[in-house]
């Protein structure tokens, strides 16, 4: 991906164009740079009056989830390490906060307790029951199991 202009770049070139050396496209060759890349910094400078890149908008809507929530959460969930997402989520309504269900996940795999099975996790030593009820036989044994 492709690396923005350093800022001293971009005020040289607008401080050039200001002092009457050549237009935008002499100046555009000069320092290596497209004429478009000229064109785009000089419009902000026009509307400003700053030669320096403005600062960019965190653009999106402002997370339903504050710290306080988020300490909230945490807090249940060591608690209650079992608690599933929809349980989560009703907790949170009762303190006036919906979530859909990605961002509960997303929150929960950020603090690193994800709320899903790990299929890579070793199986249980305890051997099933059978049907009928009974543990199933000892040449069933967990070794044999897991290999296959």
């Amino acid at each position: 991906m492709p690396q923005p202009y350093w800022d001293d770049l971009r005020c040289k070139l607008l401080e050039a164009y200001e002092a009457g050396t050549g237009t935008l496209r002499v100046l555009a060759q000069q320092f290596r740079v497209s004429f478009g890349y000229s064109k785009k910094i000089r419009r902000p400078q026009l509307q400003t009056g700053q030669q320096e890149r403005p600062q960019a908008s965190h653009p999106g809507p402002v997370s339903r989830l504050s710290e306080a929530v988020r300490g909230r959460l945490r807090s249940w969930l060591q608690e209650q390490p079992d608690l599933t997402e929809s349980e989560l989520r009703e907790r949170l309504q009762t303190m006036g906060v919906s979530v859909c269900k990605s961002r509960g996940d997303k929150c929960c795999a950020k603090w690193g307790c994800g709320r899903k099975k790990n299929r890579f996790t070793r199986k249980s030593a305890t051997p099933r029951r059978t049907s009928n009820g009974v543990k199933s036989s000892p040449k069933n044994s967990a070794r044999s199991r897991r290999n296959g």
